[in-house]
């Protein structure tokens, strides 16, 4: 494989193995190949999820890792396992400073019943003994 910019050290590679143990695959690359409109499509599942898996159709065993190289190296991406057909793909998505920023905010509670509004304002008006 190419030497692709994102690197994963053995224990980042096991977590992310073990994460996508339970994913099915977004994106299957078959008949045509690696399009333009294949890379956008993973391109656009990576922002998403970061972690994702694609199925190879029909791709002879020998021009699969050139194709994982390809992949990686056209999306920045990180190679994290290749088992026959399946391929696992992880890039890190940028945070926005805004995104970081903000804090979630609290949801309003639902309205009430009239039921429910009294026995409220009764409990908070309750002194404590």
């Amino acid at each position: 494989m190419t030497e692709n910019t994102t690197q994963l050290s053995p224990t980042q590679r096991r977590a992310l193995r073990a994460a996508a143990h339970h994913l099915n695959p977004v994106v299957s690359i078959s008949q045509k190949g690696l399009t333009p409109s294949v890379l956008a499509e993973i391109d656009r599942c990576l922002k998403a999820h970061e972690l994702i898996k694609l199925r190879l159709y029909g791709i002879e065993r020998e021009d699969r890792d050139a194709l994982f190289a390809e992949i990686c190296s056209a999306l920045d991406c990180a190679a994290v396992q290749h088992i026959g057909n399946l391929l696992v793909l992880w890039r890190e998505n940028p945070k926005d400073a805004s995104q970081e920023s903000t804090p979630a905010r609290r949801r309003k509670e639902p309205p009430a019943t009239k039921k429910q509004a009294a026995a409220r304002t009764e409990a908070r008006n309750r002194k404590p003994r």
